[in-house]
This record gives structure tokens, sequence and C-alpha cells, in this order.
């Protein structure tokens, strides 16, 4: 890899991959056949060549990774005003074990982008699955299905907004030991964080049961959703109401300030452009007309103004002051 390194992410990944399926063949070759044990070694080989190798191979120069994560992050802080309602999730935040489990899974999905072995991101995203279904079997007192996990893991996406989310995935992807990514429940819950990372992508006013002109206004952050509020008392009531107008003035100004920074930037992309273009049109005066620089006159230039005048030997001796006596 060390003499590859001008190959794209898709070529690194091939040869990491092709290394990975000659060692394990060979493995299973020597150990005749015990999955375990080839497993546990592939586990160790894995965990040291992408220790070795991870700021090389991750969100290489060569992709549009970066790209893409700002891009989904863009779009996640876009989406801050969806509910849990809207979504369905079938998880009661007001008791405090389901609360205690939502803020494990998101402090583990966003622990992944900190890990450098794949097998260490994926093992986030496990333990992050397994809190979401803790949070879905203590609201609704039973087992949890496949349609009660998506929905929720999508939310927790969503509060979290984990760093570099694409980066990850494609190194994942690239990088992971296939055996653990095609079975198993760490290839599993990996395979539902793509689906909620394409459908937060996608997601629209149909999606929420919006109208698109719900939507847009949600996106642009002229209005927020009411969330639903609990019979409280008058006092409460009017708190709420105050909290949620402040929410709203606090959206809009959001979006003030995002288009008073991008006025900002665009003036100072313009006042670069005219810099450039007044040193162009100087610097092209200068090629046109160049300066002629003279050397200073000698100290005795003066006092020798005739110096070169060759009629000087033929004048008259000058005139003497003359005394005439009174």
């Amino acid at each position: 890899m060390a003499y590859k390194r001008d190959l794209g992410a898709d070529e690194l990944s091939e040869c990491v991959q092709d290394f990975y399926q000659n060692l394990s063949d060979r493995l299973h070759t020597h150990f005749k056949g015990s999955s375990e044990r080839v497993e546990s070694v592939m586990d160790e080989v894995e965990r040291y060549m992408m220790t070795r190798l991870y700021e090389e191979v991750f969100c290489p120069e060569t992709t549009d990774d970066e790209k893409k994560d700002l891009a989904i992050q863009k779009r996640i802080r876009a989406l801050h005003w969806v509910t849990i309602e809207m979504l369905c999730v079938p998880v009661d935040e007001e008791i405090p074990e389901v609360s205690d489990n939502v803020v494990k899974a998101i402090t583990d999905v966003i622990e992944m982008d900190s890990k450098r072995v794949p097998r260490d991101k994926l093992t986030c995203i496990t333990r992050c699955s397994k809190h979401i279904f803790n949070a879905i079997n203590t609201t609704k007192k039973e087992a949890a299905s496949a349609d009660d996990f998506l929905p929720t893991l999508i939310y927790i996406v969503l509060k979290a907004n984990p760093p570099r989310l694409q980066s990850n995935i494609q190194y994942i992807t690239r990088f992971c030991n296939p055996s653990r990514l095609m079975s198993g429940e760490d290839g599993y819950y990996f395979t539902n964080l793509c689906c909620a990372v394409a459908f937060i992508e996608k997601l629209d006013g149909q999606s929420l049961n919006l109208s698109v002109e719900e939507f847009e206004l949600y996106m642009s952050g002229q209005v927020s959703p009411q969330r639903p509020q609990a019979a409280t008392s008058p006092a409460c009531s009017a708190a709420f109401s105050q909290m949620n107008e402040s929410l709203d003035l606090l959206t809009g100004l959001g979006v003030r300030q995002e288009r008073v920074m991008e006025g900002a930037r665009r003036l100072e992309s313009d006042l670069i452009d005219w810099r450039d273009g007044v040193e162009h049109k100087v610097q092209d005066v200068l090629e046109r007309f160049p300066l002629e620089m003279h050397p200073a006159a000698s100290p005795t230039a003066s006092s020798a103004i005739d110096a070169d005048n060759v009629e000087n030997d033929h004048l008259p001796s000058p005139l003497q002051p003359q005394l005439f006596a009174g």
C-alpha cells in the first residue's frame, strides 16, 4: 500500500479486499475449517493494517467524501424541526430509562468517528442499535420489530448529526473485513444505518405526512411545528407558548444570519475579484508603457552647464569693470 498512494479509493479498497480474501483462504486451509480461529486472526490483521493506513485511506482527496459529509450535515441541520411524532417513533422520552437509552445511542453513533478500525466503528453502530431496541422495548413493554427500529434510528441520526457520517460509511464499506458486512448483527445494523442516511437525503413532505407548502415553510425556518403538550396549568401554558415564540424567533434569526453570512462571503469574493482585476490592469499598463529611469544629475552639473559647448574657446574674454574719474 505504501507504493500505491497514487491510486484511487476504489483501487485501494480492491487491494485490501483481495488481501483479506487471499489471507482468509490460506487461514482456512491452515486451521482446517475452524471459522472462529480464522475470524479471530482476521480481526487482528484488520486492526493492525487499518490502524497503520487510516491517515492515508480515510476520506482521501481523490474522492468527494468530504463534500458529501458537508452536504448531509447541512441537510440534518435543516431538518432540526422534525419531531418524534412525524417519524412515528415508538419511543417515550418522558420515561427516564428510555431517555437514558436515547442519550447513549446518540453518544455511540457520534463516537464512531473517533475510531480508526472499521470493526470498532461497526461496534459503535451495534451498541447504538441495541440502545435503540432497549428504548423501544421499555416504551412498548414488548419486543421491538424492524418497523419500529428504522424510524427510531433515523430519529437518532437526526438528533446526533454525527461528524463525517458519509466518510465513515464509505471507510467501513471499502476496508472492513467483508465477512462482517455480509453476515451477523454488525452487517444488519450497518445496512440499516445506510438506509437511514438515504432516507434523510430524500426526505420530503410526503414522507412526514406534510403538504409541500408546510414542508418548505419548515425547511426555510419561517415557522416551527407545534409540538403536542400535555394538560398543564395556565401559567405553564403561557410559559410554553412564550418558549415556542422564542424558538420561532431564534429560528428566524438563524436564517437571517445565514443570509448575512452568505452576503458577506459574496462581498469578500467580489473584493478579491476587484483587487485581482486592478492588479491585472496595472500590470498590463506597465507592460505597454514601461517606466524609463534616468540617472540623477551630478552635483557639478550646474557649474558645468556649458561643458559640452565646443564654441567656448572662441568667445571673447569677459568684460572687466572700469572706474571713471569724476
